[in-house]
């Protein structure tokens, strides 16, 4: 058997969870002096109010090297291999962590840690591929060295309402850079490489705007793999999530259009009115 494990930043939820089998080793959010663990302990609601209050983006930290080993004990125990999705290196020390929990188990030639070079359901996209191959009972190499296919043609794009929580974060030098220098902007943030840059400018309402985000990811959608396509998003106002799910079936091209949240981990660097489209190129 191989288990598929990820992080929490992949943002799926928890029906997808339990459709393919799959558990999470949670990152952590600091709010001053309060740790909370990401997708079991805090809403994003709350990490979007302390931000405001305290004009800063919360901290967020990689999983714990105990929390590595409690989720991986139970496999060495019955002897499965396990592969363990994580946002990308560029991002966290997740990936790092859990290679050490895995040799502190002595187990690390049976758990296969991966690099999403992503994040959010651009990680999910690729969990689900693996979790699907495990049901088909696929070998670990065998789901790893397709994954590693997958990861180059995984797409994250989103658009953002506001700079303000990614300049507060500092995750995005090209948003810091824009700071000051441009008003009304809403960029396209891309993730490529596995580092988040500015692919796009745009200006206008929030509504008109990811319209015109989505219209123009239109025939990449179409050269995607059919299977399934994510919208992922923090709160929305207006009925733009709607909208885009909307616009997406339109297309009658995909199989299933999956509608996720963004935990806190992504979410409270994006603040509200966050919207993305996912998939994997063909």
């Amino acid at each position: 058997m191989v288990k598929i494990i990820t992080d929490s930043t992949s943002d799926l939820t928890e029906e997808l969870l339990d459709k393919y089998d799959i558990d999470v080793i949670p990152l952590y959010i600091h709010l001053g002096d309060k740790e909370y663990k990401d997708g079991q302990e805090i809403r994003i609601e709350d990490a979007f109010k302390w931000s405001d209050e305290h004009k800063s983006t919360p901290k967020t930290a990689a999983c714990s090297v105990d929390d590595a080993i409690k989720a991986i004990e139970p496999y060495k125990e019955s002897g499965d291999d396990v592969i363990i999705f994580t946002i990308s290196g560029e991002m966290s020390s997740t990936f790092k962590i859990i290679r050490m929990a895995a040799e502190e188990l002595e187990y690390d030639d049976h758990v296969f840690v991966i690099d999403s070079r992503n994040l959010s359901t651009g990680i999910g996209l690729l969990i689900i591929e693996a979790a699907i191959m495990a049901q088909d009972g696929k070998s670990a190499k065998e789901i790893v060295d397709q994954i590693n296919e997958y990861i180059p043609k995984s797409r994250a794009s989103f658009v953002i309402d506001t700079l303000v929580y990614l300049a507060r974060g500092g995750r995005c030098s090209a948003v810091t850079a824009l700071i000051g220098s441009v008003l009304n902007i809403k960029p396209k943030i891309v993730v490529k490489d596995g580092t988040m840059d500015i692919d796009k400018k745009y200006r206008g309402s929030y509504k008109k705007v990811i319209l015109q985000y989505v219209k123009e990811l239109e025939p990449y959608m179409r050269n995607a793999k059919k299977d399934r396509v994510f919208v992922t998003h923090t709160p929305c106002n207006d009925g733009i999530v709607e909208s885009v799910v909307e616009y997406v079936k339109s297309l009658d091209y995909f199989d299933e259009v999956l509608v996720t949240d963004a935990g806190t981990t992504i979410g409270s660097h994006c603040g509200p009115n966050t919207l993305g489209v996912l998939f994997i190129e063909k």
